[in-house]
């Protein structure tokens, strides 16, 4: 199983302890994640499914890829991040 961590900025708007999750792509874990957390879809995903433009994951300490199916791979003892991205200048 893979890791999900969100950051403890994210953990004032809802309860997100590390959770373990099955999958072999970020929508999967994603999805297996939501399963027993469901408060934090909606934070991190939009209206399509695809990652808000105000968050970021990490794989691995790897940004994903693909913002919008995330189809990006993670292995099985894979470790991901889940952040409120930053902008600015």
């Amino acid at each position: 199983m893979a890791r999900v961590t969100f950051t403890q900025n994210i953990q004032r708007h809802f309860e997100c302890p590390p959770t373990d999750a099955r999958g072999s792509t970020v929508r999967e874990v994603l999805d297996a994640m939501f399963d027993e957390i469901p408060k934090a879809r909606g934070y991190v995903l939009d209206e399509h499914g695809a990652l808000r433009k105000h968050m970021a994951i990490f794989v691995d300490n790897q940004p994903i890829e693909d913002r919008a199916s995330l189809s990006d791979a993670v292995k099985e003892n894979g470790e991901a991040y889940v952040m409120q991205a930053l902008s600015g200048g």
